[in-house]
């Protein structure tokens, strides 16, 4: 089912699991999203802060004040905003931890992101670290710490690198479920500035394989891992 659960709300902010299929936003076509959606489950208005795309599943937070917006964006543009996520692939990575760097433009026609070779209008740098986790049946587990925000970045990424992500029928990955999952965020709280920590565990058949190994992860964020 199409649909969300709160996980932790406030005056400030709330967090919710996002479930894969549905909008973080109205589309053009006027289908709603959680925007939408929200106020009707917390009786207040609601600040979209960041997104996640309509295929990918997990952790998302939404400001309830302008106040809280405004600071919770700022932790973003201040690099003090955190996500990670899991990601499965078809093919191993070349190392088992890294770094990947693109120049990404995206074709809002095509509605597809494509890797270009130089910079030129609409063009933007894309910069993510992974961690590789687990290997089974023709998958790969990992984590992905992305440093920029960019349509499509890690799918688009990985596919570049010669990995696409399991069930990414528009990067090359397949059939089935898109299997790119926002597990964590980290942020100072909009009101204390207190780091707050929110952790959450996929679902379906192909997370599953990796059941055991993702409920052990560390609640780290990028600085904790030994990647140069």
């Amino acid at each position: 089912m199409r649909d969300f659960e709160i996980l932790f709300e406030d005056g400030a902010f709330l967090v919710i699991r996002k479930e894969a299929g549905l909008l973080s936003q109205k589309n053009e076509r006027g289908e709603p999203g959680l925007t939408e959606l929200l106020p009707s489950r917390t009786g207040s208005s609601v600040f979209p802060v960041h997104r996640l795309d309509r295929e990918t599943g997990g952790a998302m937070v939404f400001a309830k004040t302008e106040e809280a917006a405004a600071a919770l964006s700022a932790a973003i543009r201040e690099g003090r905003f955190q996500k990670e996520y899991l990601a499965l692939l078809t093919k191993p990575p070349a190392a088992p931890e890294g770094t990947l760097e693109h120049l990404l433009f995206y074709d809002r026609k095509r509605g597809k992101v494509f890797p270009v070779t130089r910079e030129r209008k609409g063009v933007k740098k894309a910069r993510l670290r992974y961690q590789t986790v687990s290997a089974r049946e023709g998958l790969t587990l990992v984590r992905v710490f992305p440093e920029t925000g960019r349509t499509h970045q890690i799918r688009v990424q990985f596919a570049a690198a010669g990995s696409p992500l399991a069930g990414d029928r528009r990067y090359g990955g397949g059939e089935g479920m898109l299997c790119l999952f926002c597990r964590a965020l980290s942020f100072p709280d909009p009101e204390t500035g207190e780091e707050r920590v929110f952790t959450l565990s996929p679902r379906g058949e192909r997370w599953d394989l990796f059941r055991n190994e993702i409920q052990v992860l560390p609640n780290g964020n990028i600085d904790s891992l030994s990647i140069l």
